[in-house]
């Protein structure tokens, strides 16, 4: 039976060394297993420190698919990314490779694995309404777009300008924009979902320990960079955590040590949401991240029966 292994968590807990273990013990008892990344940011290429992608060594000879694959001047689509996605898990399937998904927010995560529909775009429609964008700033913005559909502005908060060009952008297109995900419906086969947890003080010290390590690696001229070869032009890219602040930096709005302190505030911030956006689906299967027999348990899952609900 095809099976599609899922891991997800916060950022700094661990899944992409988890998964790169277990493809390795996959290898090691005669199944191939590949990994399909889910994160939005190491799509781009030379976005490398701040992203924590991992390198060649770290990947150990597995295979990865989805990373590298855009220039940041480009700006990433839920839907485009579903579609890759789920072209490189069929591909594993149909060799008979295992696919061990790796997930970094639950939008994309769940656009993957799950029934998951997105409207119609249209490139013109949407450039005018990021040009209104730019023009007035997102909560004006977002006074249109209660006038237009409140009910769909009640589910977007005045602050998130993507957001609401993209329902203004599927308002003007459809007649109306739906701002509740789908409900909890796999579309993939044999799909097992993992979830690596921390409590809260040890993933607050990863995250500033991974912080700090980015600024030893470089992070900053990183950033120089890639602002040098168009970061900023780039809708998508700029403002990715870590990047937004370095530029922030870069352009004289703040100190280097401000801009670290807030990638930190941020992250920490982010990986609070991306828990309580997971935490909603009872499909996961919660795994400690500090275990030491990490791979032994994810093992024991996706060798035991399937059912529609999750173990504590």
């Amino acid at each position: 039976m095809q099976q599609t292994l899922v891991l997800i968590g916060p950022t700094a807990s661990g899944k992409s060394s988890l998964a790169v273990a277990y493809a390795l013990h996959c290898r090691q008892n005669g199944r191939p297993a590949e990994v399909v990344n889910a994160d939005s940011m190491l799509v781009y290429r030379g976005m490398d420190i701040g992203t924590a992608k991992p390198d060649e060594a770290e990947r150990a000879g597995v295979p990865h698919h989805l990373i590298d694959i855009a220039e940041i001047t480009e700006t990433a689509s839920v839907a485009e990314f579903q579609a890759r996605a789920r072209a490189a898990i069929a591909d594993c399937h149909a060799r008979g490779v295992l696919p061990v998904v790796v997930g970094g927010s639950a939008l994309y995560t769940r656009a993957i694995i799950d029934e998951f529909e997105f409207p119609a775009t249209d490139p013109e429609v949407r450039a005018r309404w990021e040009a209104e964008l730019e023009r007035i700033g997102p909560e004006a913005l977002y006074a249109v777009l209660v006038e237009r559909d409140p009910a769909a502005a009640a589910g977007i908060i005045p602050q998130n300008g993507r957001r609401i060009v993209r329902a203004l952008e599927v308002i003007e297109l459809s007649g109306g924009y739906v701002s509740q995900l789908p409900e909890w419906t796999y579309a993939l086969p044999g799909v097992v979902q993992v979830g690596l947890e921390l409590d809260r003080e040890e993933l607050d010290r990863r995250i500033a320990e991974r912080v700090a390590v980015m600024w030893e690696l470089g992070f900053v001229e990183e950033v120089r960079r890639l602002a040098a070869a168009g970061l900023r032009d780039g809708v998508t890219a700029s403002r990715a955590l870590g990047y937004r602040q370095v530029l922030a930096y870069l352009d004289g709005a703040c100190t280097e040590e401000e801009a670290k302190e807030a990638t930190i505030v941020r992250t920490r911030r982010f990986a609070r949401k991306q828990f309580g956006w997971y935490r909603r689906d009872h499909r996961i299967h919660w795994l400690p991240a500090l275990a030491d027999d990490l791979v032994e348990q994810v093992d024991r899952l996706m060798t035991a029966p399937l059912d529609s609900g999750a173990r504590e």
